[in-house]
């Protein structure tokens, strides 16, 4: 079976290389079948399903959504509530659609990129741009785009698309073929630099398979709950709970798990996301659909919410950042091990998921700085790690010793989510930290060092690419563009 399915990727791997000469559209197989196959029967259809689709009234900047992907006459009105949570007048430039495979498994994603996508609304184009280079890039997304030619989970969501926003967006397809949460989170690491509020994600998904309506709501209730927390493994527990109560008929809680996992890895970095469901049915709602044997359907958004205040921090909480800082190089020093934190003793604040950099200096010159931009662990875990790699892992010093120490200022910067940026123009000298990318190489600098060194925006930006990037002066003006914001807190006492 094994060779067999070697021989089966080896076939489609020479298929794909051929075909990459000329661009190959991927075809509609889901038309006549999920929905109507004329242009304008399919036109009529998606506009009623939006005129009689639950609408989200709160004026909020929508990420990403969940949406089902199942035949229009079920889970229609649903996905349509989904995609009218998104203000249709946004200027889109992205809409990276994310479902998990159907018909065939493999460890790790494709990206259709050798051509659009084809519907009866017409050509719905893929930037080839992005896909080349996730491609190209990151391992994980290098398998056949094969994968897509008889799937529907990504087709059945274009229509929608295509209809909706007034600003045509250019989409990025893929296919998730793997269950594999270590290349799940492969996915997510590759995808982040472009989840950012000038893309959408679309996760393509449908809830619970064919177990009795009443058993679906209980069941589908359960699953949107783990995505509401916001937490990959509390979503994760969500389902195995689901499977371990055999409830009859179950086949899945969610067949797009790992898609919905994927976007849980992005988000939960992020504290000022949250999750919001839309509206809910399984197809025993429908004149279709008998209440024996059902599908479940969740529209899901996941938007940014205003944190006023949030990114601040009381003396008290400062006071505990630098303890734990000092006591992490202290203990170190003295007793030759790493101290473990009590979770249960630390404030909510310094549990959220923000990234950080500790910054040494004896005498105001630099002695070490090293940190995180974005991170899993809560932020009292990060400061403590920094403050050790800064003290003793920094490649351009020796690992501070005890008289070092003694005389060392210590200086935590707090810092918020990456957002991508096309124009220099954006930067705010003071304000934003720049993260530069290009290909495989990298740099960044903190907000605070453009002004300690009088730079201009294009003197933060040459010095980052030349000396942190390692891409050249210039480097800048042909790599990815991000800026991030920064507290920058200071030590009152030793």
């Amino acid at each position: 079976m094994r060779t067999g399915v070697i021989i089966l990727l080896s076939i489609l791997t020479i298929m794909e290389t051929n075909a990459q000469h000329k661009p190959v559209d991927r075809q509609p197989v889901a038309a006549g079948s999920f929905y109507p196959a004329g242009k304008d029967a399919l036109t009529r259809d998606i506009s009623r399903l939006f005129e009689e689709c639950k609408k989200n009234d709160e004026k909020i900047d929508i990420r990403a959504i969940i949406s089902p992907h199942a035949g229009y006459v079920f889970s229609g009105r649903i996905a349509a509530s989904a995609f009218s949570s998104v203000n249709k007048e946004k200027k889109i430039k992205n809409v990276f659609v994310i479902g998990s495979s159907h018909v065939m498994a493999f460890d790790g994603a494709s990206i259709y990129n050798v051509g659009d996508f084809v519907t009866p609304l017409g050509k719905m184009p893929v930037n080839r741009e992005i896909a080349d280079k996730l491609k190209s890039e990151n391992k994980v997304f290098d398998f056949p785009t094969n994968a897509h030619l008889q799937e529907h989970s990504i087709e059945v969501q274009v229509p929608f698309i295509q209809y909706y926003f007034t600003s045509k967006p250019s989409m990025v397809p893929i296919i998730i073929g793997t269950t594999n949460e270590v290349s799940i989170k492969k996915i997510a690491d590759a995808l982040r630099p472009y989840f950012t509020d000038e893309n959408l994600f679309v996760i393509s998904s449908d809830f619970s398979h064919y177990p009795s309506y009443t058993d679906a709501v209980k069941a589908d209730n359960a699953t949107a709950a783990g995505l509401m927390s916001g937490d990959p493994q509390t979503f994760l527990k969500s389902l195995r709970e689901n499977s371990s109560k055999h409830i009859d008929g179950l086949a899945t809680s969610m067949c797009g798990w790992t898609s919905g996992l994927t976007l849980l890895y992005l988000s939960e970095v992020d504290e000022s996301l949250k999750y919001k469901i839309l509206d809910y049915c399984n197809s025993g709602d429908s004149d279709y659909g008998d209440k024996d044997r059902v599908v479940g359907y969740n529209a899901i958004a996941l938007y940014k919410k205003e944190m006023a205040g949030s990114f601040s921090f009381n003396e008290s909480e400062k006071k505990q950042l630098f303890e734990i800082a000092r006591m992490s190089i202290n203990v170190r020093l003295n007793d030759n091990r790493r101290i473990e934190l009590d979770s249960k003793k630390m404030p909510e604040k310094l549990k959220m998921h923000y990234g950080a950099f500790v910054t040494i200096k004896i005498d105001g010159n630099l002695r070490g700085c090293i940190g995180r931009f974005i991170s899993s662990d809560p932020l009292y875990e990060v400061v403590r790690a920094s403050a050790f790699s800064s003290a003793f892992e920094d490649p351009r010093f020796t690992p501070l010793t005890k008289e070092e120490y003694a005389k060392s200022e210590i200086e935590i910067t707090v810092l918020g989510p990456l957002r991508k940026i096309s124009d220099p123009d954006e930067i705010v000298l003071g304000k934003h930290g720049i993260y530069i990318k290009k290909d495989f190489r990298s740099g960044t600098m903190l907000p605070q060092v453009a002004i300690e060194q009088g730079w201009n925006v294009e003197q933060f930006l040459g010095y980052t690419s030349r000396d942190k990037a390692s891409i050249g002066w210039d480097g800048w003006k042909t790599a990815e563009l991000f800026v991030y914001e920064g507290v920058v807190l200071e030590e009152k006492d030793k």
